[in-house]
């Protein structure tokens, strides 16, 4: 059976660093042999969670869609930006509808046992360093397996050509190597 693996930035601007990176960690896992779902969080826009619209309406389209995407894969890749020393609200809010159980379902089915591969990029010197530890912490709390492995790509405004990728071979093989350790630890566990 060949793992699924959805892969999206926590970013919603054009040009964003973090969804050239991410991009990046989507081709090695298709090198690894897995099928990659790859997302922009800005197609799917969703309301800020408010649980007065979940007990009156339910889930939204697009955190139901989210949240399906999730569930059919086995594993993530995740891009995220540092804002002032977390994740932004874009990918907190998204994870927070996704984990909202509907009727039926298991408590956090979206999340619980997939394999995640976590990196950021920043043009900050710490290259969103301090933003992955708090959302490798969260995506732990709600029962996520995130790989040990990560990379912080510091002054990304200079990081990247005019392609999209990264000039630092060094890096690059990195990200690599972060989406197909992925498909490995998929392929373990499943």
């Amino acid at each position: 059976m060949t793992q699924k693996i959805l892969a999206f930035a926590g970013s919603l601007r054009s040009g964003s660093f973090n969804k050239k990176l991410v991009r990046i960690a989507a081709d090695g896992a298709r090198a690894a042999g897995a099928e990659v779902t790859e997302i922009d969080l800005r197609d799917i826009p969703m309301p800020l969670y408010d649980g007065d619209i979940e007990r009156e309406q339910g889930l939204p389209p697009n955190a139901k869609l989210f949240k399906r995407l999730l569930i059919e894969s086995q594993g993530m890749l995740i891009s995220s930006p540092e804002y002032n020393s977390a994740f932004p609200a874009v990918l907190k809010n998204a994870i927070d509808w996704a984990s909202r159980a509907e009727p039926g379902e298991a408590a956090l089915v979206a999340f619980k046992g997939k394999i995640a591969g976590l990196m950021a990029a920043s043009p900050g010197n710490l290259g969103g360093v301090r933003g992955l530890a708090v959302l490798r912490a969260m995506l732990s709390n709600i029962g996520v397996i995130v790989l040990p492995t990560q990379l912080a790509i510091s002054r990304a405004n200079e990081a990247f050509d005019a392609e999209g990728m990264l000039k630092d071979e060094r890096q690059r093989d990195t990200i690599r190597s972060i989406g197909a350790e992925v498909v490995t630890f998929v392929r373990k566990l499943g």
